[in-house]
């Protein structure tokens, strides 16, 4: 071959061959032998685009240093609550980003598929300083941004029903009155969740813009923990109102407990888990001052309460300072409780009373042998009591806390998510 003439074994021939002549006989080469081989680094930087001085654009491009911008700035101090954080990097890739608030919570969120951005998958909570700390990849700094957010102007709560931690009968709703009114019911709703165990379907329904109740399509079953969670901090209820809770509450419901007035016949019924329970002799509305038929639910309990006719539009007609056993089950005032200034006999014979259910008792409240007394230490809050045969409409269902009286069509209805 070519290459055996080229070689000078006694290195006396050197000084025949040029570099011409050289070059000559390695053209000689076959093609396949030629793109065997290297190209020298001179070759390499020949051939490479620079940006005319002389650098390289690969060189240029390491040479840049990767550039992390914070949204938002970094030193605000009134910033934005109602956007997400986010993080973006120029002439690099994202490798970390953390944003952790001065009241120990933290933001988490998402990279791009580049990872050139991250976004924060909530907005920042209002009046909290934030610190965010970012890296971009193969950086050994770290860059660290603080920023606080605005406090809102005008805030609204959610006053809720029944109480954390208590046990209630199994009609109890969960029932939510704002102290502001509520325009985005949507928003403040989605905010909102009850859920149970055992599980069941839980809906909302609006009553007016300042009270919105839950409740499944029956009854809770005997036992069941209700969580309420409220995510309401910067939930904007109306323009410029925000809400302020984060937090969750459990309910519990104890035994079953059904009571069932029958005006007709002037007996109360009551069953517990199913069987009966008790029955006792009762006197309801008169003609003139008939009692609300339908569903209703316990909403307050007192041994000893007043009641004034003035307060439910009755002028003068009566005023008692020491009703025994009294047990809400409307808004606008009726009741089921003892009764001592009336005669025995009116006990299921006569239906005398100004709208309320009243069983015999004493004056007192403490004497357990009579009826009075007896519902009302078997009774709790959220136990259910219906009346029939009152000669009255069926109570609305927004007058205490009687939405069992819409069916779950209407209910659902009502919601607005």
């Amino acid at each position: 071959m070519g290459v055996q003439h080229i070689s000078n074994r006694s290195g006396r021939q050197s000084g025949r061959w040029s570099r011409r002549g050289s070059l000559a006989a390695l053209g000689a080469v076959p093609a396949g032998a030629a793109l065997a081989g290297c190209s020298s680094s001179a070759d390499a930087s020949a051939s490479a685009p620079t940006d005319g001085k002389g650098a390289t654009a690969s060189a240029k491009s390491a040479a840049r240093k990767a550039t992390i911008t914070v949204t938002p700035v970094s030193g605000t101090k009134k910033a934005d609550f109602g956007s997400p954080v986010e993080v973006t990097v120029a002439d690099g890739t994202l490798a970390s980003v953390t944003v952790a608030g001065n009241d120990g919570s933290t933001l988490s969120g998402a990279f791009n598929a580049a990872k050139t951005k991250w976004t924060s998958a909530k907005n920042p909570y209002s009046g909290t300083k934030y610190t965010v700390t970012a890296k971009a990849e193969g950086a050994t700094d770290e860059t660290v941004a603080t920023f606080t957010t605005k406090s809102p102007g005008e805030t609204f709560v959610g006053y809720f029903t029944p109480e954390a931690d208590s046990t209630s009968g199994v009609g109890m709703p969960v029932s939510i009155n704002f102290t502001h009114a509520v325009k985005d019911r949507a928003a403040v709703q989605k905010a909102i969740t009850v859920t149970a165990e055992p599980e069941v379907e839980i809906v909302g329904h609006w009553f007016s813009d300042t009270r919105l109740d839950f409740r499944p399509e029956t009854y809770w079953a005997k036992g069941t923990k209700i969580t309420l969670s409220l995510r309401l901090k910067d939930v904007e209820g109306q323009d410029g109102v925000y809400g302020v809770q984060s937090k969750d509450v459990t309910f519990h419901i104890g035994r079953e407990q059904i009571s069932t007035v029958d005006l007709s016949t002037k007996q109360m019924v009551v069953k517990r888990d199913g069987a009966a329970y008790a029955s006792y002799p009762v006197s309801g509305g008169n003609a003139q001052h008939t009692t609300w038929s339908g569903i209703m639910v316990i909403s307050e309990r007192f041994k000893q309460t007043r009641m004034e006719s003035s307060t439910v539009g009755l002028g003068d007609e009566y005023d008692i300072s020491d009703v025994p056993h009294a047990q809400r089950l409307t808004t606008s005032g009726t009741f089921v409780h003892g009764n001592y200034w009336a005669s025995t006999s009116v006990f299921g014979n006569e239906n005398t009373s100004h709208g309320c259910v009243g069983l015999h008792d004493a004056k007192g409240a403490s004497d357990s042998s009579v009826a009075g007394y007896k519902f009302y230490e078997s009774s709790m809050i959220g136990d259910v009591v219906i009346v029939k045969n009152s000669g009255e409409k069926t109570v609305e269902a927004s007058n205490g806390l009687n939405g069992w009286n819409l069916s779950w069509s209407d209910w659902k209805a009502g919601s607005a998510v």
